[in-house]
């Protein structure tokens, strides 16, 4: 039985059809929230004034009465013994002396307000994760305003204003949990729903401005944000700096050297991300950097020495295109993959294959060493090592397409890949196509 907006009885699921008279009969009894009302009463609620006229007593008991049996059939599904059991006959003791009356007798499950009640009750008790699921299932059983055929009768306000105070009072724990559980966009259509019904409630609207002002300013440097729900991943592209990303493991493209020298720019441009990385994360010290660089690569076979004469300057040994190793710094992991060739001029040259080799490869690392952290990865080839076959936009698919594809494959990556796009390459980046890729059904599917 429903009455979180209009009646509604149904038998096994079937929907029973009620006449108006029956209906507001019903809807009485149930404003009496489990308490037994006299005959006398319901005939003046439900039938109104001339109910009280003089020779319609006895007339007006019969209507009752079968208005009651109507009722009882109804919600026994045709059983009038069933219908007995829930729609209870009572004697009460009232200044007029002993009268009949009428009390539903009806568990949570059966009437949905009661069961509403039942579940935002129960919310309380509960942790957030919990509590979010009871209370979205409570919100979910509201079809309009309760007890709607009784708007502004006197006998139905007491449980309107109850029913849609616990309304209001299960949107506001909802979208407290959704905040608390770092999900605030999925508070907002919450509140909008509430100012929709609650237009001239500036409570409501206050609610609605604020959770709107929180997620404008935490999606403030979000360009791009798209889950691949079947493999519970999130692709996120930012305009800001890599190394803000303080919750992230970090990739930073090298050289095939694995230079980090940045004395005077020569063999490394402090603009660059190692020069960076070793200026923010290491202090400018890039010995500290060389030490761990040394100590990671130790496994990997060097394909070529060079001679001092020939590089006078920084490292000699050359490692294989594609190779990555992690470096350790704090609790998270840097992530140096090399994808150019660091010519004896001093001038890194790179090609889209040379990339895509190395982003295999960084995938493979990032899940062997990333403990599931969210990873940033800048725009790689867009720098001094320049891709010239590939505008930024291809890169930025380039490097999300093989992240989707290796997660496809099956391997737990990460939660989330997040392409950090510096503000002076944003204009020179078009997300549009990078936006239809991530849309396509095929990386979607289970």
């Amino acid at each position: 039985m429903s009455v979180l907006g209009p009646v509604r009885v149904e038998s096994d699921g079937v929907p029973v059809q009620l006449t108006p008279l029956t209906r507001r009969l019903l809807v009485r009894l149930v404003a009496a929230d489990g308490e037994a009302v006299p005959v006398r009463q319901l005939r003046w609620d439900v039938w109104g004034r001339q109910a009280d006229l003089p020779g319609q007593g006895a007339r007006g008991r019969n209507e009752v009465q079968k208005r009651v049996v109507e009722l009882r059939r109804a919600i026994g599904g045709g059983d009038l013994l069933l219908g007995a059991r829930v729609l209870r006959t009572e004697q009460l003791s009232t200044a007029r002396g002993s009268e009949t009356g009428y009390r539903l007798s009806l568990a949570p499950a059966e009437l949905d307000s009661a069961r509403f009640t039942e579940l935002v009750n129960d919310s309380f008790q509960v942790g957030p994760v919990m509590a979010a699921w009871r209370l979205e299932e409570a919100l979910g059983m509201v079809r309009g305003r309760p007890l709607a055929e009784a708007a502004g009768e006197e006998f139905a306000e007491p449980l309107i204003r109850r029913l849609t105070g616990l309304q209001d009072t299960a949107r506001r724990e909802l979208i407290s949990c959704r905040v608390r559980l770092g999900r605030p966009e999925l508070a907002l259509p919450v509140a909008e729903a509430a100012v929709r019904d609650r237009p001239d409630d500036p409570s409501w609207a206050s609610e609605l401005g604020r959770l709107r002002d929180g997620l404008r300013g935490r999606w403030d440097d979000e360009l791009l944000r798209i889950a691949l729900p079947d493999r519970a991943i999130e692709v996120v592209v930012i305009c800001g700096d890599l190394f803000d990303q303080e919750d992230a493991n970090l990739v930073a493209g090298f050289t095939d050297t694995f230079d980090t020298e940045i004395d005077q720019d020569l063999v490394i441009s402090r603009s660059s991300i190692q020069g960076q990385l070793v200026e923010r994360l290491f202090g400018g010290r890039s010995e500290l950097l060389d030490a761990e660089l040394e100590r990671a690569l130790r496994p990997v076979p060097v394909v070529e020495r060079e001679r001092s004469r020939d590089k006078p300057r920084g490292r000699r040994l050359r490692y294989p295109i594609g190779t990555t190793v992690a470096v350790p710094v704090g609790r998270r992991r840097v992530f140096a993959t090399a994808y150019s060739r660091l010519g004896n001029d001093m001038v890194a040259r790179s090609g889209p294959e040379h990339l895509a080799l190395a982003l295999d490869r960084l995938w493979e690392a990032v899940a062997l060493h990333g403990q599931y952290r969210p990873v940033a990865v800048p725009m790689l080839g867009s720098g001094l090592a320049r891709i010239v076959d590939l505008d930024r936009g291809r890169l930025a698919r380039l490097i999300v397409e093989s992240f989707v594809r290796a997660c496809l494959d099956g391997t737990p990556v990460a939660p989330e890949l997040r392409l950090v796009v510096h503000p002076d390459d944003l204009r020179r980046t078009d997300l549009l196509e990078l936006e239809r890729f991530l849309q396509e059904a095929p990386y979607r599917r289970g």
